[in-house]
């Protein structure tokens, strides 16, 4: 039976993947992670997201090569998938779906600030495990990029990179990036800052996923490598 007051009857331990360890808590080294490096854009014309498609296992070995760490979880917003693969999964699945009932209850869509800080409250208060996913999106008010951190910080910039390729990605960026870069001038920032963090990050790589926000919608694709993405 599910114990809100025991970890180690978590309702998404089964997804999580997780062992009980000697302390009783969870064994991170056994939890399938992303690894990762996220990479959020805004211009004026909408967002553009970028994520590699490794999944690793204890950071040592690569338990997959086409993860799509990209989810459209509104009609113009798409979260990254970061951290434990099971949580991150919970997570988005949970913030889609209440996202949705908003929209079916209000007519309307929720705003991406709103949308940011329902992440941030599930993240705070929530089962969710190692998540620290990267939140984009296009409204009435402009274009919008957020972090969410694992203990539910919110923070909005014009750019954010998240995951374990972070440095390497952010490096790229810095310096290159304008607030009135077209979308396309982003899309091939992004590239360049996760393949530059790939060749360096051992929990990143195998190719790209891009999602294109705009106010008329989500587009996400994904790429085996960096070449055919650009």
């Amino acid at each position: 039976m599910y114990d809100p007051d025991n970890r180690l009857t978590d309702a998404y331990e089964p997804e999580v993947g997780t062992l009980p360890n000697e302390d009783g808590g969870r064994d991170e080294e056994n939890v399938v992670k992303t690894g990762t490096t996220t990479v959020g854009l805004s211009t004026e014309n909408g967002v553009i997201i970028a994520t590699d498609r490794r999944a690793s296992l204890g950071g040592r070995f690569v338990s997959n090569k086409q993860v799509q760490k990209v989810e459209q979880i509104h009609p113009t917003a798409a979260m990254t998938l970061v951290g434990s693969v099971g949580g991150a999964q919970s997570f988005i699945r949970s913030l889609r779906a209440e996202a949705d009932l908003y929209e079916v209850r209000r007519d309307e869509p929720l705003s991406i600030h709103a949308l940011a800080t329902l992440a941030g409250n599930f993240a705070r208060g929530g089962p969710y495990f190692a998540i620290n996913p990267i939140v984009g999106g296009v409204d009435e008010e402009g274009s919008h990029v957020y972090s969410v951190d694992p203990a539910g910080g919110v923070l909005e910039d014009d750019y954010t990179v998240t995951g374990s390729g972070t440095m390497v990605a952010t490096g790229t960026i810095e310096g290159q990036y304008d607030p009135e870069m077209s979308l396309s001038e982003a899309r091939d920032l992004a590239i360049r800052a996760v393949n530059a963090a790939a060749e360096r990050d051992t929990g990143s790589g195998n190719g790209v996923v891009l999602a294109e926000i705009t106010d008329e919608g989500v587009e996400i694709d994904a790429f085996d490598d960096y070449e055919s993405a650009e």
